[in-house]
């Protein structure tokens, strides 16, 4: 008889499992992607976290979010020998390691201006040169933190600023859409902007850019 109870037990556990992973997916197909954040809220974002405790580190991850395309792993993840050179100066690239990011996802990324200054001021605030093995984001108790802590994060900033739709993706999906839009004035292409996404095929990078109705508009003028 026990044996028979076992195995109810057994099945059920997979069933569960079934329904989990099933309801899983679908969610997950009928998810909205994160909002991009316009430069007004972006500008909202810093004033805000300008009040917050913690505000250098907080403002950091901000701008790893949204000017280095960042996810929340791959922010919770980052060390200093990933931005500094062999005397510890702050380089001009993330050069992200595969063991930090999502998959095999490491590669280089460069550094903007607002972005690697706000690393140079946090590294003479907090980092020491026998540090550049250490996490650059720390918790209030100088613990590392974990991706989930990374979301929460995001999750209480935008809530607090009443922007409905916004997660800790929106700073990446920012990210990549102005880089498409802005490539082609430099002289690139879509290949580069997946360069910098770090995405596998030039489709998944698509799928991430934030369509421009007013672009529509004024193109459709020019044709």
């Amino acid at each position: 008889m026990w044996i028979c109870v076992a195995f109810d037990r057994i099945c059920y556990r997979i069933m569960d499992n079934v329904v989990s992973l099933t309801l899983g997916s679908v969610m997950s197909g009928l998810g909205k992607q994160a909002k991009i954040l316009s430069k007004h809220q972006q500008t909202a974002v810093l004033s805000f976290l300008e009040t917050t405790r913690h505000s250098d580190r907080n403002k950091l991850i901000f701008l790893l979010s949204v000017r280095a395309g960042l996810r929340a792993k791959e922010i919770a993840s980052i060390t200093w020998s990933m931005v500094t050179d062999a005397e510890g100066q702050i380089t001009d690239c993330i050069q992200l390691e595969n063991a930090a990011s999502k998959g095999r996802s490491g590669g280089t990324i460069w550094l903007n201006a607002e972005l690697r200054q706000a690393l140079i001021d946090y590294q003479q605030k907090t980092c020491k040169f026998t540090d550049a093995d250490k996490k650059i984001i720390k918790s209030g108790r100088k613990n590392a933190m974990t991706a989930q802590m990374i979301v929460n994060l995001f999750y209480s900033w935008y809530r607090k600023l009443g922007f409905s739709g916004c997660s800790s993706h929106s700073g990446r999906r920012t990210f990549i859409t102005n880089a498409a839009r802005k490539i082609s004035s430099v002289g690139g292409s879509m290949r580069d902007v997946q360069m910098l996404a770090r995405h596998a095929s030039l489709q998944m990078t698509q799928r991430y850019i934030d369509a421009d109705v007013e672009a529509q508009k004024k193109v459709v003028q020019l044709v």
